[in-house]
């Protein structure tokens, strides 16, 4: 497969892997077990905005990339957005760390492409690691599809992603 642009419809057989929140699991070093998230299914039924990120607590991922993406949840989800999704290399675990870290119980999954096959499959990685994008999908179609050209954050950034919807 090639990279995603607008008008394509997302791939059938993707999935990722996210620990749930559980209030009773809410400190960053608790444990959840990670279950399948079914990407595929669940992007025909909503309009979602992924974000993939090189690395958890990575600097220019945390405090340039995500936090925008937290502070503008209620912009996105004013303009229809019905789930965030942030994905990195990372497993399951930390990824659930992270989102633990800033605050987030279930507004927004941090879910794993765990080894990077999805990414992998877009083409989109850099080395082993995620690449820095964003894809927004509307009830299965790809309305917007954008890998950083550089190291900064321009055309994955949730200014660049809410200029789209």
């Amino acid at each position: 497969m090639s990279a995603l642009k607008a008008g394509d419809d997302f791939p059938e057989g993707v999935t990722f892997t996210y620990v749930p929140y559980n209030p009773d699991q809410g400190a960053v070093t608790a444990c959840g077990l990670p279950v399948k998230y079914d990407a595929s299914k669940e992007f025909k039924e909503k309009k979602v905005v992924l974000v993939s990120v090189p690395g958890a607590f990575t600097p220019t991922c945390q405090n340039t990339h995500i936090q925008g993406y937290i502070e503008k949840l209620p912009q996105l989800k004013a303009a229809g957005v019905d789930q965030v999704i942030v994905i990195s290399f990372n497993d399951a675990w930390v990824q659930a760390a992270w989102a633990k870290a800033n605050g987030i119980k279930d507004e927004i999954i941090f879910a794993s492409d765990d080894g990077a096959p999805f990414s992998s499959s877009i083409g989109w990685t850099l080395g082993a690691r995620t690449a820095r994008y964003a894809i927004v999908i509307d009830h299965g179609k790809v309305v917007y599809a954008e890998k950083e050209p550089a190291k900064d954050v321009s055309v994955s950034g949730v200014d660049a992603v809410l200029a789209k919807l």
